[in-house]
Parts: structure tokens; C-alpha cells; sequence
């Protein structure tokens, strides 16, 4: 991945121990809560018992993050494996019983929180390393550049299916599952439900409609597909990719997004916001990488005239 200097790594290894003190501090201020107000001990504990309860998580989530806080990377071990291990257990408790459900989204929260921290802390502030990221479906190498257009079109149609299948409608359909399970979701009002679920319908349509031609484009002009391990030969300039850098990735948070409006799931909503998020700091940068030492100035050129996210008003000259 693209890094940094020293002062970079140093900036980032400070916001880790940061994330800890927060977490910490907020533990402490939950453990109080729990004891002083029922309706909070009811809503992120359900029946469990508070005391045995507390008795394992002060000292492995409070006080092992406050510990991280102060620089010692074993507690940030600690905090960050306990505080995954609860979220998992508080997920299938919460889905066993119906209770405990806005507890078992603070910690799934906070096991994401806990685990980038513990991971920027251990690698002195570094980002996480390519190896990780570039593997399987996600190692990212030019597809046969032999294959004809149909038979890019083919293998493009076939992952599209499995990946909307997957992420537009297995995950989602669990998430909502789940959201009303644990008793999280939240009810509209008739009228405001139904003008959620037009506005939901024309972003999903729009969504999907970006992320059909941009596939397209990639098939037919960069002889590739959108998959990272069957990228295109060619830097495709043409279709979307004048207008924004990213217009796949663009159209498939739209499609979230408006999935998640569609069904009046906030948890699908924020699911689609965290992905995104996950893959502009995560894959991109790998990505991005792998364009520049394929494509050169030409590739550095483009990026310095398109923005990532934001489409311009004019399109860059056709090249591709």
C-alpha cells in the first residue's frame, strides 16, 4: 500500500492508542450506566447478569484498553481479542433470545474500532501490508489478454451475478434478519416509509444502471473485467471513467444505499457507508498502486484530472 514518512506512521500509531483511551473511557462510563440505570442494563445486557459480567470485562475491556491507551501492546491484544470475542457472543446470545440487541451493536462497533487500532499499534503506525489484501479474488493482476470481447462480457456477467447476488442480497437479507431479531430497526411512519422506498428504488436503479455500464466499458475497452484479478490490459478512459475515477465502486454504494432505504434498514445502510469506507482505504490504495506500475504517466495523469468520488461536470478527453 501507498504509505507515508515517519511522522505519518507516528500520527497514525497516536490515533491507535487514541482509539483505545476513547474506548476505554466509554467502557467505564457503560459500566456505570449499567448499574445505575435498568433500561440500560436491560437494552445491552438483556438477562445476563451484570456482575460475573463485569467481573470479566473491566479488567479486559476497560482497563486492558486503558493500558493500550498508555502504550503497552500486549493489553491492545487483550482489548482487541476480548472485545471481538464478546461481540460474537453477545451477537449469537442476542440472536438466541431477542435481547441485548443495541448491545451487540455497540460491540461489534467497537471490535471494528478495536481491531484497525490493535493492528495500526503492532505495525508502528504502518497501514495494513499489501500481502494481506492482494489474495485470492483480490489479487490483482490483467486478465488473458487472448480472450475476445464476448468472452470478457461472459466472465463479467458471471461475477456480477455472484457479487450482487452475495453482497445485494444474501448479506442484506441476514442483516435484516438480524436487525429485527435483535430489535434494532427502526419503524417510519406510513408516509414517510413509502416516499423511503421510491427514493430507495430510484438510487438502487441508478446504482445499478452506473455499475452495468461501467462493467461494460471495462469488457469492452480495457479487455478485462472488474474483478482485481482479471483487471483490464488497457487504461479505460471512455463510458463513466470520464467522469469519475471510481464510477463502479460509486455505483455499488448507491446500490447499498439504496437497498437499504428500499427496506427501511439502517443497518444496511450504515453496512453499505462501512464498506465503502473499508474499500477507499483499504483496497483502493492496492489498487491504485497496481495502475501506476502497469500504466505509468499515463495512468498519473489521469488520476491528477478525475477526482475519486466526486464526478466532474466535464469529461476528460476519450482514451481507451
Amino acid at each position: 500500500m501507498r504509505g507515508g514518512g515517519p511522522h505519518c506512521y507516528g500520527a497514525n500509531m497516536t490515533l491507535g492508542r487514541w482509539y483505545f483511551a476513547a474506548q476505554s473511557l466509554g467502557g467505564a462510563v457503560w459500566w456505570v450506566s449499567v448499574f445505575l440505570a435498568p433500561s440500560i442494563r436491560t437494552a445491552t445486557l438483556g438477562d445476563l447478569d451484570p456482575v460475573l459480567t463485569a467481573a470479566f470485562d473491566i479488567p479486559l475491556f476497560v482497563i486492558a484498553s486503558a493500558l493500550a491507551a498508555a502504550g503497552i501492546r500486549t493489553a491492545a491484544i487483550i482489548a482487541a481479542a476480548w472485545t471481538v470475542l464478546v461481540a460474537v457472543a453477545l451477537a449469537g446470545y442476542a440472536t438466541v433470545t431477542g435481547q441485548a440487541g443495541i448491545g451487540v451493536v455497540i460491540m461489534i462497533a467497537a471490535a471494528a474500532g478495536s481491531t484497525v487500532a490493535v493492528t495500526v499499534i503492532l505495525r508502528g503506525g504502518r497501514g495494513i501490508p499489501r500481502a494481506w489484501i492482494a489474495v485470492g479474488p483480490f489479487s490483482f493482476r490483467p486478465a488473458d489478454a487472448t480472450a475476445s470481447v464476448a468472452a470478457q462480457l461472459v466472465r463479467t456477467v458471471v461475477e456480477i451475478v455472484v457479487f450482487w447476488g452475495l453482497f445485494l442480497a444474501v448479506i442484506p437479507t441476514a442483516l435484516v434478519l438480524l436487525e429485527h431479531r435483535w430489535q434494532v430497526d427502526v419503524q417510519l411512519p406510513t408516509a414517510a416509509a413509502a416516499v423511503a422506498q421510491v427514493l430507495g428504488i430510484v438510487v438502487l436503479l441508478l446504482g445499478s444502471a452506473l455499475g452495468l455500464w461501467s462493467a461494460a466499458v471495462m469488457a469492452t475497452r480495457g479487455a478485462g473485467t472488474p474483478l482485481p484479478s482479471a483487471m483490464p490490459n488497457h487504461l479505460v478512459v471512455a463510458g463513466p471513467y470520464r467522469f469519475v475515477r471510481n464510477p463502479m465502486a460509486l455505483g455499488s454504494i448507491a446500490q447499498g444505499v439504496g437497498l437499504g432505504v428500499l427496506l427501511g434498514s439502517w443497518v444496511v445502510v450504515l453496512y453499505s457507508l462501512c464498506g465503502a469506507v473499508l474499500w477507499n482505504i483499504v483496497i483502493r490504495p492496492v489498487e491504485e498502486d497496481d495502475l501506476e506500475a502497469r500504466f505509468g504517466d499515463e495512468y498519473r495523469r489521469y488520476r491528477e484530472a478525475l477526482r475519486c468520488w466526486v464526478p466532474a461536470l466535464r469529461p476528460v478527453p476519450r482514451r481507451a
